[in-house]
C-alpha cells in the first residue's frame, strides 16, 4: 500500500470518529417548569419573585458521557449539576432558586465530560416592580 493512501485513509477514519464522538445540544431553554420531560414555556427575563428557574437541554449523541449544567451569575459559578447521559437522545434539566439579591445576568454553560463548553445561554433576572 502506498504511504499517501494509508495517510488519507487514516485521516478519513479520524474525521468520522471525531464527528460521531462530538455530540451536541439539539434543544435548550429556560423554563418555569418541566412536565413529562418537556419544558412548559420559554423564559428569557424573570424577576426574583419567580423564586425558581429551570434550564432544560435535549442532548444528542452524548451517551455514556457526563454532561454538566454550570450556572453562573455575573460570571461567577453559583452551582453545577452533573448528569450521566444514558442514550443517544437524552433530556436533562436543572433548577436554581432565585433569591431577592440575585439580580443580574445569569448564564448556564452546558459542558461535556472533558469540561468543554457545548453551549452557553443567558437569562436576565430583575427586581420585581413595586
Amino acid at each position: 500500500m502506498k504511504p499517501m493512501t494509508t495517510i488519507t485513509g487514516l485521516l478519513i477514519v479520524l474525521f468520522f470518529c471525531r464527528s460521531t464522538l462530538a455530540g451536541s445540544v439539539s434543544r435548550s431553554q429556560f423554563t418555569s417548569e418541566v412536565v413529562d420531560r418537556e419544558p412548559v414555556d420559554r423564559v428569557q427575563i424573570i424577576t426574583t419573585s419567580a423564586r425558581e428557574v429551570t434550564y432544560f437541554t435535549e442532548l444528542s449523541e452524548l451517551q455514556n458521557q457526563e454532561v454538566t449544567h454550570q450556572w453562573l451569575l455575573d460570571d461567577t459559578v453559583i452551582f453545577e449539576k452533573k448528569f450521566a447521559v444514558g442514550g443517544p437522545r437524552w433530556r436533562v434539566w436543572s433548577s436554581k432558586t432565585v433569591r431577592p439579591g440575585m439580580t443580574g445576568t445569569w448564564r448556564v454553560n452546558t459542558l461535556d465530560s472533558s469540561g468543554n463548553r457545548i453551549l452557553s445561554e443567558r437569562l436576565v433576572v430583575e427586581r420585581p416592580e413595586d
